[in-house]
């Protein structure tokens, strides 16, 4: 297993329901079959729009479950997710772990405890030569190159918007992930 691969969506399909005590994923809505779908041990399933719910790592799969390694990286207090959006990638499994980049639900310390939006993200080329012609806001999201971008955000004493990227993994990202398009888009 690595620690990442370059894949900003592996699999998407669907809703999920999660249930936190066993440490398991099933397929709630429209998933065809995880085994068909490029799911490997190693990946990260993001759980909730924006992260809402968490992260875990994919630990094993059959076609209509997942197990995940832990739970630890979910909001606290939870014990079942139901028909959630989610999707699968390979992002740096280290990145978990760091408090920086947890679920902007579930920070109570880190970066910033108040965070507009936080998360690790796949940057293609595209997505930063587009960054970085932007104007405004948009421009502040401009990372120094394509790969595993880490951002957090958040609004300064002064009610400035304020963006932190750091290039976690540089290289080529592929599969974009319509997910965050919003801060990374294509166009």
């Amino acid at each position: 297993m690595a620690l990442w691969g370059n894949t900003d969506l592996v699999y998407d399909a669907g809703t999920i329901d999660v249930n936190l005590d066993t440490a398991t994923i099933t397929g709630s809505t429209g998933v065809v079959t995880f085994t068909t779908s490029g799911i490997s041990t190693g990946d990260v399933v993001t759980v909730g729009t924006g992260a809402t719910y968490g992260y875990a790592i994919v630990t094993g799969f059959t076609s209509t479950t997942i197990s995940i390694a832990d739970t630890a990286n979910f909001v606290s207090g939870l014990s079942t997710v139901s028909g959630a959006t989610y999707f699968v990638s390979q992002e740096p499994i280290y990145t978990l772990g760091d408090s920086t980049y947890r679920a902007p639900e579930d920070k109570t310390d880190g970066y910033s405890t108040s965070p507009v939006f936080t998360g690790v993200f796949g940057v293609d080329s595209t997505e930063v030569s587009i960054a970085n012609t932007a104007t405004g806001d948009a421009r502040k999201y401009a990372p120094a190159h394509s790969g595993w971008v880490g951002v957090t955000t958040y609004i300064d004493m002064h009610g400035n918007l304020r963006v932190k990227t750091e290039v976690l993994v540089a290289g080529g990202i592929s599969n974009d992930n319509a997910a965050d398009d919003t801060e990374y888009p294509n166009t």
